[in-house]
């Protein structure tokens, strides 16, 4: 199915927390999928869906790629997720929810999904969690270990950060599959939940919903380091229509840095019913972020 892009950008079906990768002149995006009623009191989101194009206005849906139902140890929902590359494979790390067994009592947790192309088929990639509720005592609720972003550095040294109500961090082996090291709770002002970690100009930025606002803005901090210590540096993007959550992507493209994110701006949307929307990213002269101007036009056809 093709889709004329503005925003909200996909409205097939609804969509949230977007993830866009870059790969041979292609820009994915790896969504949620919500599928709420009309008055639901809470979320409903069976699977991940990927989204593609190559000049960010006539875009590609490729249907549902993954769900909670391809680990056999989860269940419950398809929270918010990235997928990266590394050495030729592609890396889906999802938030969901953990059966209760010996490996876990349940509660959230994070997985991780393999394949050899950025449209799958994915496949579990290590037959268990990641991640799982026990590995983590620092807050009290189940569904604290959600929301991962992955960022790989220069030195090839890959990062995993998420969270809900602080953010974790930790190291991992290049297999992408494996942690290296010790988790470490790092939780900048204002922090809630959806951690986004890119770098720039010598810069690391922490991008992620905060909770300095009701409902939630999107803020962000600076470091010089991917381990901080990070600097808070504001809010960048405003609340959103209809929606009490948002979700931060950010990538560049064919020479324009964009922002993805979610709204509950489609005919019948709800913060249970959100739909994804892409707006330009500027930077001032100190690599600091511009405010993101929210539009309905959405961004021009890139070359």
């Amino acid at each position: 199915m093709q889709i004329f892009a503005q925003n909200p950008i996909f409205k097939n079906i609804f969509t949230a927390d977007p993830a866009p990768l870059v790969h041979k002149g292609v820009l994915y995006v790896y969504t949620g999928h919500d599928t709420a009623s009309v008055n639901a009191p809470n979320y409903r989101m069976p699977d991940w869906h990927i989204y593609s194009t190559k000049d960010m206005k006539t875009w590609k849906h490729h249907g549902a790629k993954l769900s909670p139902a391809t680990f056999s140890w989860a269940t419950g929902d398809a929270y918010a997720a990235q997928c990266v590359e590394r050495n030729g494979k592609f890396y889906w790390f999802v938030s969901t929810f953990h059966k209760p067994n010996s490996a876990s009592g349940g509660g959230a947790c994070i997985g991780v999904a393999v394949a050899d192309h950025p449209l799958g088929p994915f496949t579990d990639a290590i037959g268990k969690a990641l991640i799982v509720n026990e590995m983590t005592q620092d807050k009290p609720h189940a569904w604290h270990d959600i929301d991962p972003t992955v960022f790989i550095d220069d030195d090839e040294q890959a990062y995993l950060y998420w969270g809900n109500g602080s953010m974790k961090w930790v190291k991992l082996k290049e297999n992408m599959i494996e942690l290296d090291g010790p988790i470490t709770v790092d939780t900048p002002k204002n922090y809630i939940e959806g951690p986004w970690v890119y770098k720039r100009n010598g810069w690391y930025y922490l991008v992620y919903a905060g909770n300095g606002t009701n409902p939630e803005m999107i803020e962000y901090c600076m470091a010089k380091s991917p381990t901080g210590p990070w600097e808070y540096k504001g809010i960048i993007q405003e609340n959103v229509p209809n929606s009490f959550t948002t979700h931060p992507g950010i990538i560049d493209f064919k020479g324009k840095s964009y922002f993805f994110y979610h709204n509950g701006a489609l005919p019948t949307g709800s913060m249970y019913r959100r739909s994804i929307c892409v707006d330009y990213l500027y930077y001032n002269a100190d690599g600091t972020i511009k405010p993101i101007v929210q539009t309905t036009t959405g961004v021009s056809k890139a070359p």
